[in-house]
C-alpha cells in the first residue's frame, strides 16, 4: 500500500509514522504500521486470536474493539492476564462505507486536536497484512507505570443503565445535565467546562450523532481530582447512517427544550450561534469567554480541508465530508 503521509498526524513526507508520532504514540520507538495480522475475517488462525482478546477486554461500545500491547518495537494482541496500553478498532459491520469509518475517526480526532486545539486521545492508523485499514488509540485511563487511573463515562454518573432507563438509555439526556453533572464531579469544573463546551460545538460541527454518555468521560489524576477525559469516538455519523437529528442526545442541548429565535425563524429549524451561545451562558461561562471559545469554530478553518485532503479516505468520501462540514459551518454562522 502506498503512503505518502504519516498514518499517525498525517504529516506530508512520510511512507510510515513520522518520528513526532513515535513519541507521542510509542514512547519513541520505531513501530511499524503494518500489523502482524490479517484483518479477523479474513484468516481462520487470526480470526481465533481476535475472538480471545475480544473476550477479555473490558471497554465498553457497541463496535468490537480489541486490546493491544507494545512488545519491544511491536504492537501485538493481549493474551490472559494481561494489560494492552492500546485500544485496536477494525472496520465495524452493518453500517454504509464500512471500509471508511477508521479513517474517517482518525481524520476527526486530528482536527479536534490540530485545528481546534482540543485534547483528544493519542492515536493513529495501523494497517493489517492484506492493507485493510483500522483505528488504534492509546488508553489515557493508563499512566505510563501501568497502572490503571479511575474513568467514569457519564452514563454511570447520571446513573443510567440499560435496566433502569432502556436500550436508548445512553442516548436519553441533554448537554446541559452532563454540564451538572461536571460540576458536581469536577473540582475545578469551570477550566473543564470550557473543554466541554468546545467539544460540545465540535461535534455539531462536524456531524457527530454518537455523542452519547458514554463517549464523555471524566479521568482521575495523579493528585487523586477528576478532569475531563481527552476526547475520543469523534467521527462524522452521516457518512456511515441516515440520520435527521442535529445531537446525539434526545434532549439536544437544553434539559428543557428550548429553541433561540433565530433557530425558530430558519426553515430548517437548524441550531445555529445564538444557540450555542445561550447554552455556553446556561453551563457557568461567562459570556466573553463564550464568544471567545465560539470563534475558531464560525471560521471556514483552511486546516480542516487540509486535513481531509490528506486523511485516507477516499475520494468520494472526502467530498462528502467537506460537503458536510460546510454544510453545519453554514448553520452554525445563520442570523
Amino acid at each position: 500500500m502506498e503512503i505518502n503521509y504519516c498514518p499517525g498526524i498525517l504529516l506530508e513526507g512520510n511512507y510510515g509514522y513520522s518520528p513526532l508520532f513515535l513519541r507521542r504514540m510509542f514512547a519513541g520507538r520505531k513501530v511499524s504500521h503494518i500489523l502482524p495480522y490479517n484483518a479477523p475475517e479474513i484468516d481462520e488462525n487470526d480470526q481465533e486470536k481476535f475472538m480471545q482478546n475480544r473476550k477479555r477486554i473490558s471497554i465498553s461500545g457497541m463496535q468490537e474493539k480489541y486490546s493491544v500491547l507494545l512488545e519491544k518495537n511491536s504492537l501485538r494482541l493481549t493474551i490472559e492476564k494481561e494489560q494492552g496500553s492500546y485500544i485496536l478498532k477494525p472496520k465495524p459491520h452493518g453500517i454504509r462505507k464500512t471500509a471508511m469509518a477508521p479513517a474517517n475517526e482518525h481524520v476527526t480526532m486530528q482536527i479536534a486536536d490540530q485545528v481546534y486545539r482540543i485534547p483528544t486521545a493519542v492515536n493513529g492508523l495501523v494497517f493489517f497484512i492484506n492493507d485493510e485499514p483500522a483505528y488504534l488509540t492509546k488508553r489515557f485511563d493508563i499512566d505510563t507505570n501501568g497502572t490503571k487511573l479511575g474513568k467514569e463515562d457519564f452514563a454511570t454518573l447520571a446513573r443510567k443503565t440499560e435496566e433502569n432507563a432502556g436500550s436508548s438509555f445512553r442516548y436519553e439526556y441533554s448537554y446541559e445535565g452532563i454540564a451538572e453533572l461536571i460540576q458536581k464531579y469536577v473540582g475545578a469544573w469551570k477550566i473543564e467546562m470550557e473543554k466541554f463546551y468546545s467539544l460540545v460545538v465540535f461535534n455539531f460541527l462536524f456531524s457527530n450523532g454518537d455523542a452519547h454518555l458514554k463517549n464523555f468521560s471524566i479521568l482521575e489524576t495523579a493528585s487523586g481530582d477528576y478532569v475531563l477525559s481527552p476526547a475520543y469516538d469523534l467521527m462524522d455519523t452521516r457518512i456511515h447512517v441516515e440520520e435527521d437529528d442535529f445531537f446525539a442526545l434526545s434532549d439536544e442541548l437544553f434539559k428543557k427544550w428550548h429553541w433561540s429565535d433565530f433557530r425558530i425563524k430558519n426553515p430548517q429549524h437548524h441550531p445555529c450561534k445564538e444557540d450555542f451561545i445561550v447554552f455556553g451562558k446556561k453551563i457557568g461561562i461567562a459570556e466573553t469567554r463564550v464568544s471567545k471559545l465560539l470563534a475558531p469554530f464560525l471560521k471556514n478553518q483552511a486546516g480542516v480541508e487540509n486535513l481531509v485532503h490528506k486523511s485516507f479516505l477516499d475520494e468520494e468520501t472526502k467530498v462528502q465530508y467537506l460537503t458536510h462540514y460546510y454544510e453545519r459551518l453554514e448553520m452554525l454562522n445563520f442570523a
